[in-house]
């Protein structure tokens, strides 16, 4: 096999598209069988917007929800700016279904319910026990860990990914028009926005803060008490959806070596903290490199040093906005400064964009 790539997701998706375009023929393994709401995604910054166009999939087309401004809160403080350009809200089980279908239209094959169990020998055994043998591997499984392959364990106050989907109401589409907001709290921070019929609110939150409160819900009413904005969006939803959880998130950390053939992407080459809205793009524009690499012949151990060098600025300028984020008087100085001047995040905001591929 020419190459293989694991995971089906924006990442997964983008490699196979640039492979196929390149007269390659990728094989995806999905290991969902249906289309699937991933925890992390749905916000679409400009520069995502820009690498989906790059691929084949214009953004009219997908029916999200127009985004051009951002509202922070830390506490009773807010504030309000403009974007550097319009976003998009949209759900990934909407967004992956198009990528997926545009890397079969380009000619890429796709595997669903294949999930790989682990890496080993220069091979990848599914769950099945099925042997795959390859040239060449993408890894792009997202947050999820391949056995043989895993990222390194997540140091200190790890952080913890909650969701709930809150049902829309006129009242609540009227906050959220045109509109991501951050809520700010100790030990994490909240976005919410528009997809499709529902809001969805992501949480990134401590270890520690998570085990103070006991379990995700006591956590969510805590913050409704300690987050006036958010207990008013909770108050105006007319209903909240099941819960999702994903543990230990490597926030920062980025691949800056990888075993032979083996090309890893996505979240599986680095992690930014989700206050940037910038992991789609991120996921989009390695794909892109990765393909780029295998068709010019570029091995393995020098494509992913150069990815981590190419990921080095957003990464870590929303790591350290997202440090501050988490700390109320840090919170309350990110919301007074950009009060103060809509140019700060704005700023901000472009710092922690990826290049195109």
């Amino acid at each position: 096999m020419d190459t293989l790539i694991v995971g089906g997701g924006p990442a997964g998706a983008a490699a196979a598209i640039g492979l196929a375009r390149g007269g390659r023929s990728p094989l995806i393994l999905e290991r969902q069988r249906e289309g699937a709401d991933a925890l992390c995604g749905g916000f679409l910054s400009w520069t995502t917007i820009a690498a989906l166009e790059r691929l084949g999939v214009p953004v009219e087309g997908l029916g999200g929800h127009r985004i051009d401004r951002m509202k922070m809160f830390a506490g009773h403080r807010t504030a309000c700016a403009r974007l550097p350009a319009p976003a998009m809200g949209i759900s990934r089980q909407r967004l992956d279904a198009c990528l997926l279908a545009r890397a079969e239209l380009e000619g890429a094959a796709v595997e669903r319910g294949v999930a790989a169990s682990h890496f080993d020998d220069g091979g990848i055994t599914t769950a099945d026990g099925a042997l795959l043998r390859f040239d060449r591997m993408v890894l792009a499984t997202g947050k999820h860990e391949l056995r043989g392959l895993a990222r390194p364990a997540a140091e200190g106050d790890r952080m913890v990914g909650l969701r709930w989907r809150l049902a829309a109401s006129p009242r609540l589409l009227e906050m959220l028009a045109h509109t991501i907001e951050i809520h700010c709290f100790r030990g994490g921070y909240a976005g919410l926005v528009m997809q499709e019929e529902t809001a969805n609110l992501c949480l990134a939150v401590s270890r520690r803060r998570l085990a103070e409160e006991g379990t995700p819900d006591a956590l969510l009413l805590a913050l409704s008490r300690e987050c006036p904005a958010l207990e008013g969006r909770l108050s105006a939803s007319s209903g909240l959806g099941e819960r999702q959880a994903i543990a230990n998130m490597p926030y920062g950390w980025r691949a800056r070596s990888s075993l032979p053939h083996v090309y890893r992407i996505g979240d599986q080459a680095g992690v930014i903290p989700s206050l940037a809205g910038e992991g789609l793009a991120i996921a989009l524009v390695s794909g892109a490199r990765a393909a780029r690499a295998i068709l010019q012949g570029r091995a393995a151990e020098t494509f992913q040093p150069r990815l981590a060098r190419h990921l080095r600025r957003p990464i870590g300028v929303a790591g350290a906005i997202a440090d501050l984020a988490c700390r109320p008087g840090g919170a309350r100085t990110i919301v007074a400064l950009a009060g103060m001047s809509p140019a700060i995040p704005n700023l901000a905001a472009r710092l922690a964009r990826v290049r195109p591929a």
